[in-house]
């Protein structure tokens, strides 16, 4: 499409309401299949969505995801008319997936700035088929129904809608309407709303004016139209009825108002001249700001304003900045020694106001993890077709809210492991029943908060890991450094997260490549989580991933070696503490280790590991800090602990890079006194080990 036609913001108000559009499809879809039969409240929203998406795509002339659209609305549009009885629902749904992944891969090329250039001619030619196998089945195109029909005009009249393109219609008298409709509070583009309605009007009718006249070029159109509504009034063939259902179908719509008048007079009294021409005209916007569509439960006068990502990034880097200068100025070593009671009084309540500004902050970066779980839907639900089993997904705590950025880290190493347990864990149906287990499996995703992180578990009911598979596996390929009989439970379930690692014999389409549960691992300890494995045979497997609240700012625990700085994050830390004389020893190899409570853990000295000058080299002067990540265990040795406080997580320069990789930091922060702050990445260092 040329992008002469369109502007830059109404694109992006397409793309932002047609993705949400094509995620409540997806879902609606799989309930429609799920319920196994015709349930008219889904088939109703299937096609108002259908219908929605279709305007939208046809009025930005992306013709391509019109035309599906189109043809999946007609098939809709029979179904629920004629409400056939022998609907196969399974490949029903199959046609209207591919009809949804074909418009998401448009949607992304036009995110991408590519052409939406899909070709659509087999996937109508599919779905124009299955339209008239229903018919044929059905018997509803049989000549003596037709007649019937024909003969009754009336019949025949209605059920010839807009959304089809034949125009042989029986004429009747001309009806004037005047309809006035009333949109959704929040729903914000009242003109492009009202523009969508006149243009899906020019299928039925050239005979239409509305007020206000302009909606194109008046900024003031949107204001009118949310408190006088936008009133239509127009000419037709057509019925009340059919009018009533044209209207209902508008998206975003809150109250119709449909009057059917006995004469033309109040029709040909607007003065004003006719808002149709033969040249189709595009709303030029000025300035939109887009709105997230509001949910039917959401209380109609509360506004929900969705904002660019970039500039909520740019918001939280000026308030951490403003945490670290609230910070220099309070701990200012110019200060120490003075007594100054207004100073601090004052100090304190900057501090209170910067603390309440960053948890506001942080709190308009938060959203739900509900639509990620969802999307899992139809993973399961393709994944069940392919592999010939039966698995149910249950969502719990769907409102658990995280920061965005670590939504966007999370979705592939979810969808690696739901995968997994559908494919290696749910056995099939037989086996299952054999095991005295219900034929269906189920697959559970639960969500919720534990202190500064929130805890995402995948939990399945399969048959459970395999402990002496995973240990010939990884003995065969090389990953097992000790006895296998010295490792603990915990220790040989994490060896499924090793590079190269599956224990599936046949190579399929969604495993045993050995690829996968690696990246899932890598993924979340980018974003400082942590994974843990729990599993028992025939009972099966539950996967806890910890995940911080937000990557921005985080709790650490600042040291000294040296005149050096170093953060760790509160959550690695499990204790700290001073050693005694005789507890530590050194292992063949020359690595030290130190007998806590009867168990053996590693030091890391970090003077050693960073060439960092300090006086301070035995470890009963110094300090140990014990940290703990994915079941594994370091003693960290420093000169001293400075103390716990917010740090505001800083991106390494680019040429350190490699740095970060070999020496385990995770970037870097600003304390108070100036000095700058080097953060650990606690997972690297104990791989490490």
């Amino acid at each position: 499409m040329s992008s002469s036609y369109i502007s830059d913001p109404m694109q992006e108000v397409f793309i932002f309401e047609t993705s949400q559009q094509l995620e409540q499809l997806e879902q609606s879809v799989i309930k429609a299949e799920t319920s196994g039969g015709y349930a008219s409240e889904i088939i109703n929203e299937i096609f108002r969505i259908m219908h929605t998406i279709k305007s939208s795509a046809a009025m930005m002339l992306y013709n391509n995801m019109s035309t599906v659209a189109h043809n999946t609305e007609e098939l809709f549009y029979f179904i629920r008319e004629e409400k056939p009885k022998n609907i196969e629902v399974s490949s029903l749904c199959d046609l209207v997936f591919e009809a949804i992944d074909f418009m998401k891969l448009e949607v992304e090329k036009i995110k991408n700035g590519d052409e939406a250039d899909g070709n659509p001619t087999i996937l109508v030619e599919k779905t124009k088929e299955y339209l008239k196998y229903l018919k044929q089945i059905n018997n509803s195109l049989s000549e003596t129904t037709n007649n019937e029909e024909n003969n009754s005009g009336i019949k025949n009249q209605k059920k010839q809608f807009y959304i089809s393109s034949n125009k042989a219609v029986i004429k009747a008298n001309r009806n004037t309407f005047r309809a006035t409709i009333y949109f959704q509070d929040g729903c914000e583009m009242e003109n492009i709303r009202a523009f969508t309605i006149t243009h899906n009007l020019r299928d039925i009718t050239e005979e239409f004016r509305h007020v206000p006249e302009d909606i194109i070029e008046d900024n003031d159109s949107s204001e009118i139209i949310k408190k006088q509504g936008f009133t239509i009034y127009l000419k037709t063939d057509e019925s009340f009825d059919f009018m009533d259902n044209f209207f209902k179908q508008s998206a975003f719509l809150e109250k119709l108002e449909l009057v059917q008048l006995q004469s033309d007079e109040e029709y040909l009294n607007i003065n004003r001249e006719k808002s149709t021409s033969n040249e189709l005209k595009i709303p030029k916007l000025e300035e939109v700001v887009d709105k997230e569509t509001p949910s039917t439960n959401v209380n109609q006068s509360q506004s929900i304003i969705s904002v660019n990502v970039e500039k909520l990034d740019k918001l939280m880097n000026l308030v951490g900045e403003m945490v670290i200068a609230e910070s220099m100025v309070t701990e200012n070593p110019d200060l120490t020694g003075l007594t100054l009671e207004n100073f601090n009084k004052a100090a304190r309540q900057l501090k209170k106001i910067t603390d309440e500004l960053q948890d506001v902050v942080m709190s308009i970066r938060m959203i739900p993890l509900g639509p990620t779980f969802v999307k899992m839907n139809r993973i399961v639900r393709d994944m069940s077709k392919k592999l010939s089993k039966e698995v149910q997904l249950e969502i719990i705590g769907e409102d658990t809210e995280v920061d965005k950025n670590i939504i966007e880290h999370i979705g592939d190493p979810l969808m690696h492991i739901v995968r997994n347990s559908v494919d290696h864990g749910i056995e099939p149906v037989e086996e299952r029943l054999n095991k005295g287990k219900p034929g269906a499996g189920t697959i559970t995703l639960e969500a919720n908060h534990a202190g500064s992180e929130v805890l995402i578990i995948i939990r399945d009911d399969g048959k459970g890991l395999n402990k002496a598979g995973i240990i010939e596996k990884a003995l065969e390929n090389g990953l097992i450094t000790k006895d296998p009989e010295e490792m603990t439970d915990k220790e040989i379930f994490n060896l499924i997260f090793l590079p190269g690692f599956s224990t599936k014999e046949a190579v399929t389409e969604f495993s045993g490549r050995g690829v996968g549960m690696d990246v899932v691992a890598k993924n979340i300890e980018a974003v400082g989580g942590a994974i843990e494995v729990e599993s028992e045979v025939d009972k099966g497997t539950i996967i806890t991933l910890k995940i911080p609240l937000t990557l921005a700012i985080i709790d650490g625990m600042n040291i000294r070696v040296g005149k050096s700085r170093y953060t760790i994050p509160t959550t690695s830390i499990k204790e700290s503490f001073r050693s005694k004389e005789g507890e530590v020893f050194k292992v063949p190899g020359g690595n030290e280790m130190i007998m806590i409570r009867g168990m053996c853990f590693p030091i890391l000295r970090l003077h050693e590991h960073y060439k960092v000058e300090t006086g301070i080299t035995k470890i009963h002067d110094g300090i140990l800090i014990m940290c703990e990540s994915n079941s594994k265990t370091l003693c960290i040795f420093a000169d001293e602990l400075i103390g716990q406080q917010q740090v505001v997580v800083k991106s390494l320069p680019s040429y350190m890079n490699s740095i970060k990789r070999v020496n385990g930091l995770a970037g870097c922060t600003l304390l108070g006194d100036g000095s700058i702050s080097l953060i650990l990445d606690i997972n690297e260092l104990l791989n490490r080990i």
